[in-house]
């Protein structure tokens, strides 16, 4: 894809969770960049609005072939990595076949930049791998990344003039580790979801991040002294032709577009023309299905909801902008190092899922079973889990409409 084009700089996005829509910049500002730049993806290009939930990736897919030239894998739409397109643009030196141990992902591609042969690589934090739902990453296994970027750069150094890191790991931790592998130029950072984007220094090296959801992307090109960079906002009005091999884009958003802006009821007076405050409704969620269901306890991750502005009616676009990933409700065992310890049960779920709504506030000791999504369960309660027939979709649709359905 770079052979026909002249590059002087690199730019990056990461976590886009599939912002996408005709309106927006990215397309046409992503297609006119990469003239002059490699474009590259830190991960989480997938997953996080109605564009995925109706067209289950095939969007994403083809705007990253088309665009991109160099992607990491997320923990969101982690299958999606080993499709075979996108498989060939995808890079991470840290991720093996847990019986073979062979990496599961080309480690590096080297590409000239400004007259210099730069090695391109990527790895994804701990953290962010282990809150993969189990059985997508099953077989799959996560190693040190600081000790597999050092293996790399003994095995290369002497082919490359820059080395690139490509992290699905968060701002902080890539901090460090741009600490203990200094021979790194260039830290293009995601997972976080932080308002730090640098650029930062460490040492030698530079940090940067773009905004997430499609709001920015950070840049970095070679300059006599040495490499440097910065972040921006996509514009928000951007007129630009795009290439034929984007008709098909722009004519599955077309089509999800007309899904969105159907109508699924009337909003209850205390949500209407406001934005969500997605505590308060997970909250009542919470105490509804513990009363009705007749549960020991429930459990909820708060980062299953998104926030969103509500008008009179809520949409499906609505809906899914709340809810953008699909969970069903299920019935979690609770391990026994945990029954008699609940304390210690909400401190490992929300080292690995982030904050919970819980209810009741504290879940009593002598616990067996959680009601909770299907992402909890399968991240940190393990694979023994029963649905209970409900999505958290229609369980969140039926408390903002009070039932309503037009």
């Amino acid at each position: 894809m770079t052979a026909a084009r002249s590059l002087r700089q690199i730019m990056a996005t990461t976590d886009v969770h599939s912002a996408l829509g005709a309106g927006g910049p990215l397309l046409g500002h992503l297609h006119q960049a990469r003239t002059d730049s490699l474009l590259v993806d830190c991960g989480d290009f997938f997953e996080g609005t109605g564009y995925y939930r109706l067209g289950r990736g095939a969007l994403e897919r083809d705007i990253l072939l088309a665009l991109y030239d160099v992607v990491a894998p997320g923990n969101h739409g982690w299958p999606h990595y080993f499709e075979p397109g996108l498989h060939q643009r995808t890079v991470c030196a840290n991720v093996i076949e847990d019986s073979s141990g062979n990496v599961l992902f080309r480690r590096l591609r080297i590409v000239d930049i400004a007259g210099r042969r730069t090695a391109v690589t990527a790895v994804i934090g701990q953290q962010a791998f282990k809150s993969i739902p189990v059985g997508q990453r099953s077989g799959h296994r996560v190693t040190d990344p600081v000790q597999a970027l050092r293996e790399l750069m003994l095995a290369h150094h002497h082919e490359v003039d820059s080395w690139v890191l490509l992290s699905h790991s968060g701002f902080e931790q890539d901090l460090q580790l741009a600490e203990a592998c200094p021979f790194l130029d260039v830290v293009f950072a995601g997972h976080c979801h932080s308002e730090h984007t640098g650029p930062e220094r460490v040492g030698g090296t530079l940090v940067l991040k773009g905004q997430e959801l499609a709001v920015g992307y950070a840049i970095a090109e070679r300059s006599p002294e040495g490499w440097v960079g910065r972040t921006a906002r996509f514009p928000e009005t951007w007129e630009s032709v795009l290439p034929t091999e984007l008709d098909s884009v722009r004519e599955q958003i077309a089509s999800i577009d007309a899904q969105l802006a159907e109508p699924l009821g009337r909003l209850a007076s205390p949500h209407r023309n406001k934005p969500l405050d997605r505590r308060v409704l997970l909250r009542e969620l919470a105490d509804q299905l513990r009363s009705g269901l007749g549960c020991e306890a429930v459990v909820l991750n708060e980062t299953a909801v998104r926030t969103t502005l509500l008008g009179e009616v809520l949409t499906t676009g609505d809906l899914l902008a709340i809810e953008p990933f699909d969970n069903s409700l299920v019935e979690a065992q609770v391990t026994l190092a945990f029954r008699n310890d609940p304390a210690a049960l909400l401190a490992h779920l929300t080292e690995r899922a982030g904050p919970l709504i819980t209810s009741p506030d504290q879940l009593p000791a002598g616990l067996t079973s959680v009601l909770t999504t299907d992402y909890l369960a399968d991240t940190c309660l393990g694979s023994r889990a029963h649905p209970v027939g409900l999505s958290l979709g229609s369980a969140i649709r039926s408390i903002l409409t009070n039932g309503d359905d037009q």
